[in-house]
């Protein structure tokens, strides 16, 4: 066994013998359920997480995100800012050396992969491309999803992964940070032969994680472009709008109003804005239009018409996304884009009806996809803690002591008498 834990093979070792005696504890623990020596206690423990994520030896990666809906979410995502340091740190070391550099994302999702050619097709057999999902809970231990599971480096060598078609390979994976929140933002990995067994390759792309977070911690926010026309309504009470290369904070009520204009690019008519927005009869079309009027005076001239009201060009909201991200079928890829519900504070009816129809549709693709990974973000999220149909679907998933203690709380809530207090 090597001195460090983490290291999959000590120097010296035979790589051979060592993938022998991996094969037999593997068969021992897909039929009995234990571990015989000498697997690593950090395989161990992820061959048994894998086994209760319902993950079977025999399957494979599913892939979630193709063509334009991976480019979108891909040029979205905060690692796309250091892929060029990645590129130049270890893309001649991955194409000369048969390897593959891959970087996914917080959830285990392959955003990048590249490198040597043939050993690009070799791993595209079993799914390893992007787009695919590479967590714990999809495919088992592997380095890359066993990286963010466990928020730490790790190697997997041959058959310590749990998938048997993935064995024949030999992979070392870092987590990469947010320098400022601490988050893990995904990680970045290096695929191929047995030789990446060797304590150096751990090293390396944990060097290469630390050069990325410096870089991202240098790097000043993104500048919007001149043109953007960008709408952010999500988690927010009062909306952010990009415009003309500036960034403004809405009134509650200009917010309801873009985001109402942005879905119907067709327009809206004074009686059909006073419908969406009033609950009460009694405001007149005079108020509204004075509201459309200072909107106007924000926007800046030519953005907003009127007869009927519509925007003179396409805004593009944080709505949209997670919606066509949904409609894709894209799950991880709209939760990432849901950082809360729309306009929370807003009353306005058509508002109330948008956040409830994109939290409701967002919620029924979390428990269909039954996802362990993706169901505890939501349950684990201020919208999320009292949710019961999430905690359900979380206990089928991830049957935790934890998770089922918090289930039993709030089936307990549920089933108390109205007005019933417990002191």
């Amino acid at each position: 066994m090597p001195n460090d834990p983490w290291i999959a093979l000590e120097p010296g070792a035979d790589p051979a013998e060592r993938v022998r005696v991996l094969r037999r504890a593997h068969q021992t623990f897909t039929e009995a359920g234990t571990v015989p020596r000498p697997v690593r206690a950090v395989v161990a423990d992820s061959w048994r997480r894998s086994a209760r994520a319902g993950v079977g030896p025999d399957g494979t990666a599913s892939v979630e995100l193709t063509d334009g809906d991976l480019g979108a979410y891909r040029s979205e995502h905060p690692l796309a800012r250091v892929m060029p340091l990645f590129r130049e740190l270890m893309g001649t070391f991955a194409a000369d050396g048969e390897h593959l550099l891959a970087v996914c994302d917080a959830h285990g999702r392959l955003l990048w992969v590249e490198g040597h050619a043939a050993t690009r097709r070799q791993a595209g057999r079993m799914n390893f491309v992007p787009g695919a999902r590479w967590s714990e809970t999809a495919v088992g231990t592997n380095a890359p999803g066993t990286a963010v599971a466990l928020d730490r480096p790790v190697q997997v060598f041959a058959a310590e992964h749990f998938i048997r078609r993935v064995q024949p390979w030999t992979c070392a994976a870092a987590p990469v940070h947010d320098p400022r929140t601490g988050r893990v933002l995904g990680a970045v990995d290096i695929t191929g032969g047995n030789g990446l067994a060797h304590p150096h390759s751990l090293g390396f792309v944990q060097a290469v994680a630390r050069a990325a977070e410096s870089q991202l911690a240098l790097l000043a926010p993104e500048r919007p472009e001149a043109g953007a026309f960008e709408l952010t309504a999500l988690g927010r009470d009062e909306a952010l709008l990009v415009t003309g290369g500036r960034t403004l904070r809405l009134s509650r009520r200009h917010s309801e109003i873009l985001v109402l204009l942005a879905r119907h690019p067709e327009g809206l008519t004074g009686d059909e804005l006073l419908c969406a927005l009033y609950e009460a009869e009694s405001v007149t079309p005079v108020t509204l239009r004075a509201e459309l009027a200072r909107l106007r005076g924000v926007l800046g001239p030519g953005l907003l018409a009127s007869r009927p009201y519509r925007l003179t060009v396409p805004l593009e909201s944080d709505v949209s996304v997670v919606e066509r991200r949904l409609a894709a079928g894209a799950v991880t890829g709209a939760l990432t884009a849901y950082t809360g519900p729309l306009l929370p504070a807003s009353q306005a009816p058509a508002v109330v009806w948008l956040r409830q129809r994109l939290a409701d549709e967002l919620r029924a693709a979390l428990i269909a996809g039954r996802d362990p990974d993706l169901l505890t973000d939501w349950a684990h999220a201020p919208w999320g803690e009292d949710d019961p149909d999430i905690w359900r679907a979380l206990a089928a998933a991830r049957p935790s002591a934890a998770v089922r203690a918090r289930l039993t709380a709030l089936e307990a809530e549920l089933a108390a008498p109205a007005g019933w207090t417990h002191f």
